[in-house]
């Protein structure tokens, strides 16, 4: 397993919209991905013009299994 950190700029225009796809993306990955791909830690930072982004750590086999799990939560 390796490690990965990924950006997400802009991504949500408020918290509601945040907390849905955290649900969203814990819910496939436990599913769908348990043993390939896991989230280890995320932060979220309010930008400058009031959307908020997101720096996170995963832990997977390889950078692919991020595509596949971005598809299955619709990122």
């Amino acid at each position: 397993m390796y490690l990965y950190f990924i950006c997400r700029l802009s991504a949500w225009a408020n918290l509601a919209e945040l907390e849905a796809a955290d649900v969203k993306s814990a819910k496939f990955g436990n599913e769908e991905m348990p043993d390939r791909v896991r989230r280890m830690r995320s932060y979220i930072v309010m930008e400058a013009n009031g959307w908020l982004g997101s720096f996170s750590v995963y832990r997977a086999k390889d950078p692919e299994l991020f595509r596949e799990h971005a598809r299955g939560v619709g990122r």
